[in-house]
């Protein structure tokens, strides 16, 4: 289908293009930007006036919940929350059930989410089997099935010489390990240590906690030479840690989270249970120096962190609680209010890059063919945008989202940018005046 997306405001960070015009789409590819060619006959034209168009999102934290937690979510809603939030690719860990830790469990994933034609999904393997932190998976036949990086998710290795392995197997065959820096003792409470915690009588997790973690990983990737991404940082210390490591040209890149970009320890108020996230929420220094690191490209991407949580598990007291929130169809919004709150002319533009580019970037040539394109809005490259409205504004309500999951912590938030329409591969994934 040939598409023509006209007058819209163009924005690829990227390549710093920014201005009005139109975007032209045949093939499912790109074939003018700024402009369409003089012999273009569209199939059908999307009037973007007053609305940007951006390259589609790149979320590199998506949990879908399938196989094996299918009451809390399935690839058909999330990925339908995907790109109802302007998501055109979608990063998943391994803490599936079963794991993902087979090949053919990895090509099922991937062609069961092909087959919905909606976001991209790029799968994380185990690092190892089970996530049991004793026995390697076999990455490179994980990388042939599909595999962008390996993950423990949310299992702390209980061995510094697993974790030695693993990356020195990984520098050997150039694959990304992906780490969420906790040690493992540490880390078992359910919110940030500090006054509120004391206050409520909650156990806490400390940021050394983070910080000892960070300090292991550095020192291994100083004798291995492996790629390390650093996912969901939470604290100031842990953010001066990263940016030393880049300074001393070590291979890391890192995310946060958009509870982590907006959100205290406070928010938590009275043991309210949406506020129950890993990592848990925490001081504001710690949220400033967040924003401060993403904004100067200490920290290089910014992610929903989704995980659907179902009722059951989630109305239960704080520490009981089960530890998630919704996050998909809330990631350009929170973005877009991050750059609003910064009030710089470029701040919009970074914004859009820590969802797009950036994350792309992460991925690198994991992404194959893609790689080229991927976050961009370049001639010749694959059509994955995403069109919003910068001056709607919409209420954050549970049953309106599409998501498996209701729980989020911004319930009831009032968020600026709504997007329109989400085209992946030049097809139409998503448009809200069809929704």
């Amino acid at each position: 289908m040939k598409i023509l997306i006209q007058n819209g405001r163009i924005l690829d960070p990227a390549s710093g293009h920014d201005a009005v015009g139109d975007l032209a789409i045949a093939t499912g590819r790109i074939i003018g930007v700024g402009s369409a060619p003089a012999d273009f006959a569209p199939d059908r034209t999307l009037d973007a006036a007053g609305c940007i168009v951006a390259p589609g999102l790149v979320d590199l934290a998506v949990r879908l919940r399938e196989p094996g937690h299918e009451h809390e979510g399935m690839l058909a809603s999330e990925m339908a929350a995907a790109v109802a939030g302007g998501v055109t690719s979608v990063v998943c860990p391994p803490d599936t059930d079963p794991v993902l830790d087979e090949p053919g469990l990895v090509e099922m994933l991937k062609f069961r989410a092909e087959k919905l034609h909606q976001a991209r999904l790029f799968p994380l393997g185990a690092v190892t089997r089970s996530l049991a932190g004793e026995v390697l998976t076999e990455m490179a036949e994980l990388t042939e099935a599909g595999c962008v990086g390996f993950s423990q998710a949310e299992v702390a290795l209980a061995s510094t010489q697993v974790l030695q392995r693993a990356l020195q197997y990984a520098a050997t065959y150039g694959y990304t390990v992906w780490l969420r820096p906790q040690e493992l003792h540490l880390g078992k409470g359910v919110a940030a240590s500090g006054p509120l915690a004391t206050r409520l009588g909650l156990s806490g997790v400390p940021v050394a906690a983070e910080t000892i973690a960070l300090h292991t990983i550095f020192e291994l990737l100083k004798s291995t030479g492996a790629r390390v991404h650093l996912c969901r940082l939470s604290s100031a210390a842990g953010i001066e840690l990263v940016r030393r490591a880049k300074a001393d040209g070590l291979k890391v890149t890192a995310d946060v989270s958009i509870n982590s970009l907006h959100l205290t320890d406070t928010d938590i108020g009275y043991f309210d249970s949406r506020a129950r996230l890993v990592p848990p929420l925490r001081q504001q220094r710690d949220r400033d120096a967040i924003r401060a690191a993403l904004a100067d490209g200490t920290v290089d991407a910014l992610v929903s962190d989704h995980t659907p949580v179902d009722e059951d598990a989630k109305v239960l007291p704080f520490a009981e609680a089960e530890p998630g929130a919704t996050g998909l169809e809330l990631l350009l919004s929170l973005a877009v209010k991050w750059a609003d709150e910064q009030g710089t002319p470029a701040a919009l533009s970074r914004a859009l890059a820590v969802l797009t580019s950036a994350p792309a970037a992460v991925l690198g040539g994991a992404l194959g063919t893609l790689q080229a394109s991927a976050g961009r809005l370049v001639a010749g490259g694959v059509a994955d945008v995403c069109v919003f409205d910068p001056a709607a504004r919409w209420t954050v309500e549970a049953g309106a989202l599409r998501s498996q999951g209701k729980h989020t912590p911004f319930s009831g938030y009032e968020l600026p940018a709504q997007v329109r329409w989400t085209l992946v591969g030049g097809q139409i994934a998503f448009d809200r005046s069809a929704a």
